[in-house]
């Protein structure tokens, strides 16, 4: 099952981020680092590994930075969301565990039928939906200093 962890969390809002920020111009992840108080080493390894799935593209250089991959309407939570697990995974050693034949059986099933349900919420809910909800004080232009 999908959790809502705080590296899930903000990476959901570095995409929104992004998305209301959007310009001609890429946007700085220090930036995005000053507007929402993501310490910078974690974002920019994680705005790498959205470039890497497709999500976010860069832009290299002094004027450089991130935009949407995508139009932000056709940008999910989802698609954030398997990005962030994909890197919890390979970030944590796997506990392996003991299961009896109930819980192959009935309960490892459930579990990931509601994953799969959670995930396909994910996916019915655009960046742009998002953007569309968040309160204008959330994506000001103006630094947090």
């Amino acid at each position: 099952m999908v959790r809502l962890t705080k590296k899930m969390q903000l990476a959901i809002e570095a995409v929104v981020d992004i998305a209301t920020h959007a310009s001609s111009e890429p946007i700085p992840s220090l930036d995005i680092t000053r507007r929402r108080g993501i310490p910078h080493r974690f974002l920019e390894q994680t705005l790498q590994q959205l470039v890497r799935a497709g999500v976010l593209n860069s832009v290299r250089g002094p004027r450089g930075g991130y935009r949407l991959a995508r139009e932000r309407q056709l940008l999910t939570v989802g698609d954030v969301a398997r990005v962030v697990r994909l890197m919890e995974v390979s970030e944590s050693p796997r506990e392996e565990m003991v299961v009896s034949a109930l819980g192959r059986t009935l309960i490892r099933p459930l579990w990931a039928r509601l994953s799969d349900e959670f995930m396909a919420r994910l996916d019915a809910i655009s960046i742009h939906d998002l953007c569309l909800r968040a309160d204008p004080i959330f994506y000001d232009a103006r630094v947090v200093e």
